[in-house]
């Protein structure tokens, strides 16, 4: 269910064709976030008919509302949101920059304020693969510790080492939840951190 195929490169340039379980998709693609798991203003064929191939959706989001409980027995996301297409989730990592004032951050994961009613809302990176699992993606990202864009080298290297350690926590929750359940439906992927800084980005990657 999983494959990439490499069907061309130029320079540092390549194409080729990711397969996953709803279907292929053609690389480099265009993503269109969708932060509830649809596009606003759109339904999923006007999506379809963009030429789109692919939808992400939010982790923290669509836990605060409708909540992994809904999506899950609806049938996934899929089918709660009626696009047939391949699926991405983001961790919520990016929420742990967007979300600066609402947000405390601890080795073990980031305690969130709703700001939809207040609640406090502890995403570690193990719960983050549960929520990801139940809402039922193609792809599930890892939980990545994301810094703003021009942060000095030492709190870059700081998220960066963070988002390791916080990897290693996700694959063994990601393959504790495929033995648990059978077969995985879908993959885990992990994120390259370190900011602007090209020798932080080569030690994530």
């Amino acid at each position: 269910m999983f494959e990439f195929c490499l069907e061309a490169t130029q320079g540092f340039a390549r194409a080729g064709t990711l397969t996953l379980p709803h279907g292929p998709v053609k690389t480099p693609a265009f993503m269109p976030v969708g932060t509830h798991a649809v596009v606003r203003g759109l339904s999923a064929g006007d999506v379809r008919r963009t030429g789109a191939q692919i939808i992400l959706g939010n982790t923290y989001h669509l836990h605060l509302r409708p909540g992994e409980d809904v999506v899950q027995s609806m049938g996934g996301l899929h089918r709660f949101t009626t696009w047939s297409g391949p699926m991405l989730t983001d961790s919520g990592g990016f929420q742990v920059f967007s979300l600066e004032g609402l947000r405390r951050i601890e080795e073990d994961g980031v305690e969130f304020q709703s700001h939809i009613d207040g609640t406090l809302r502890m995403l570690t990176p193990e719960r983050v693969m549960e929520i990801q699992w139940q809402l039922g993606a193609d792809v599930a990202m890892a939980f990545d510790h994301v810094v703003p864009g021009q942060a000095s080298f030492d709190v870059a290297c700081e998220g960066m080492q963070r988002t390791l350690r916080w990897l290693d926590r996700c694959k063994a929750s990601h393959e504790e939840l495929a033995g648990r359940r059978g077969a995985a439906p879908q993959t885990l992927w992990p994120i390259i951190q370190g900011g602007v800084h090209d020798e932080l980005r080569l030690r994530s990657l």
